[in-house]
């Protein structure tokens, strides 16, 4: 039960969009995993408070997949056109034609 309390509250964690309340949130969820005495149980809290400040930059700054998304599709538009070319550096000059980057 607890296990499954806890598995709820992670999922939850990831919907926090301020960065205050995470946290305040996390305190809440690690007290009552310390507090249900189960060996596993707090040894995961404890391990995953170590990587507490990465969790929480999530509240702040939530990854975004779009342009990767994009950045995938022109390239399998590409590939098909690539099966002609003479070696992988040529098909990697055509990706990198593609996305030239911040031109200045």
């Amino acid at each position: 039960m607890t296990f499954s309390i806890l598995k709820d509250d992670l999922k939850a964690l990831w919907d926090y969009r301020h960065l205050g309340y995470a946290k305040r949130f996390w305190q809440d969820s690690y007290e009552r995993a310390m507090s249900s005495g189960i060996e596993p149980l707090c040894q995961f809290a404890r391990r995953l408070r170590t990587y507490l400040p990465d969790i929480l930059a999530h509240a702040r700054w939530p990854p975004g997949t779009n342009l990767v998304e994009g950045i995938n599709n022109r390239i399998k538009a590409i590939k098909p056109r690539a099966y002609g070319l003479r070696n992988d550096h040529y098909f990697f000059l055509k990706i990198r034609a593609t996305f030239p980057g911040n031109r200045r």
